[in-house]
């Protein structure tokens, strides 16, 4: 299926979560913040919510420096 991620098509298998694709696409969800369609999608979320055809991602990725 195909969901957007940060305005990018992307194919994911079917009945993939969402911690799953995160850790799929090498990303550490630890220094992450994820917006689905819009919406904030809390942490403890990620491990049951099924992403589904058309989602709309957006993923901003923490980076510590000084």
């Amino acid at each position: 299926m195909i969901i957007t991620v940060n305005g990018e098509a992307r194919e994911v298998p079917e009945a993939q979560v969402l911690l799953r694709f995160l850790e799929a696409a090498g990303l550490d969800p630890s220094r992450l913040a994820v917006e689905l369609d819009g919406r904030i999608v809390k942490r403890a979320e990620w491990p049951g919510l099924e992403l589904y055809a058309g989602a709309r991602l957006e993923i901003v990725q923490f980076v510590g420096g000084g």
